[in-house]
């Protein structure tokens, strides 16, 4: 086989970008807000209303 390596490995310029870095983007924010408060509504009903 050929050695196609070229010397080290390029390194990573950004760092890496964890679940934190996702759970801060105000898009994803606003979904889990209003999934949250459907679901929250539902067991209102669920244990009051019902």
């Amino acid at each position: 086989m050929l050695d196609t390596s070229r010397g080290d490995p390029p390194a990573p310029t950004d760092e890496q970008r964890g679940c934190l870095f996702a759970l801060s983007q105000p898009p994803l924010m606003i979904f889990l807000a209003v999934i949250g408060s459907l679901l929250l509504m539902a067991a209102v009903h669920d244990l009051f209303l019902l």
